[in-house]
């Protein structure tokens, strides 16, 4: 089946009605910020903490963090459907105007919602992706309700009941 076929297509409205949280992932080399905007990423260890991201092959991104190493992941709020438009935009200069710094060597965006510092620990292929898995640095939780993507447009997440830890 081509790449733009009706399976591609099938999947695709499927994938629009999983609702994902939005982050950014952001690196720093030379001291020049680098970010982008991504729906695919999860939790993936607790013991040892880690997460994993899902980044474009050709990503400039990606590239960056693959020679430095690190990269920081900005959980959006939700009221934050700004800045994740921004950082998913095809431009150079996404950090313009925008409010950072630089926390455990990685950038991190003002007012994110959470805010997670990694250590690539692997990169695999996968599809026309590459998945870094990498190991959690420093994390940070604050409370605000989430950005999430879903059927295609930007809303939040309400809990309706509380889920007890385990």
């Amino acid at each position: 089946m081509t790449a733009g076929g009706p399976l591609q297509e099938a999947f695709r409205d499927v994938m629009a009605g999983v609702c994902t949280p939005v982050s950014v992932v952001t690196a720093v080399e030379n001291g020049r910020p680098y970010g982008a905007t991504v729906s695919a990423f999860a939790s993936l260890s607790m013991d040892p903490p880690m997460v994993l991201v899902s980044l474009a092959r050709q990503s400039r991104l990606l590239a960056v963090i693959r020679r430095t190493g690190r990269f920081g992941l900005n959980v959006l709020s939700s009221g934050q459907a700004a800045l994740g438009q921004r950082f998913a935009a095809k431009c150079t200069e996404r950090f313009h105007g925008v409010q950072w710094h630089l926390h455990g060597g990685v950038p991190r965006l003002t007012g994110a919602g959470g805010w997670v510092s990694c250590i690539v620990a692997e990169v695999v292929a996968g599809g026309d992706h590459m998945i870094v898995l990498a190991r959690v640095a420093a994390a940070e939780a604050m409370a605000a309700p989430p950005l999430t993507y879903f059927a295609r447009g930007f809303g939040t997440h309400q809990s309706m009941q509380p889920v007890g830890r385990q």
